[in-house]
């Protein structure tokens, strides 16, 4: 199913954010931006958070639990060997092999959830807007369903904050 999308061009990234600025004080919907290096201003005007470190606590405090319970119960409950008087249950043996699985487990789950969250998998077709994006110029990316503006209004809002060029285009 094809959409109409807004597509707003600039050429720097002060331009960038006052079109950002403008855009969300005339409340329309911003649905992308696309930049050609990491702009952390841009993604903090977009106000947009992000649960994955609280993901990844979660999936290191499941993998401490369940590495710890693994290691208790194959050397003390299931298989006991008493030598040279050592306690069945040396716990600081048990720390380092916790540690590297906890990691192992913390980043491949976490690379599982970024990939679904980010809708990363082998065969999505490639989608970018406008080419120019990777090399120097920046784009915000409107839905022209759910923007909340027609095209003059939210081309006026961004040609008054420093935009190159505005113009539709279907996907």
């Amino acid at each position: 199913m094809s959409a109409t999308h807004i597509i707003g061009v600039f050429d720097s990234k002060h331009d960038l954010l006052a079109g950002i600025e403008s855009a969300q004080g005339k409340n329309f919907n911003i649905d992308e931006i696309y930049t050609p290096y990491p702009v952390m201003e841009a993604m903090d005007a977009l106000k947009r958070k992000s649960s994955f470190t609280t993901a990844a606590f979660f999936y290191g405090f499941a993998a401490v639990v369940g590495v710890l319970s693994f290691l208790y119960y194959t050397s003390v409950i299931d298989w006991p060997i008493n030598y040279g008087g050592k306690p069945t249950n040396a716990f600081p043996s048990f720390i380092i092999i916790t540690l590297v699985l906890t990691i192992f487990t913390v980043t491949i789950l976490s690379l599982f959830t970024f990939s679904i969250r980010a809708k990363v998998y082998p065969g999505k077709n490639y989608f970018l807007p406008d080419e120019r994006s990777t090399d120097d110029k920046f784009i915000i990316l409107f839905d022209k369903k759910t923007a909340g503006g027609g095209f003059e209004a939210i081309a006026a809002t961004l040609k008054a904050s420093g935009a190159t060029e505005v113009y539709e285009k279907e996907f």
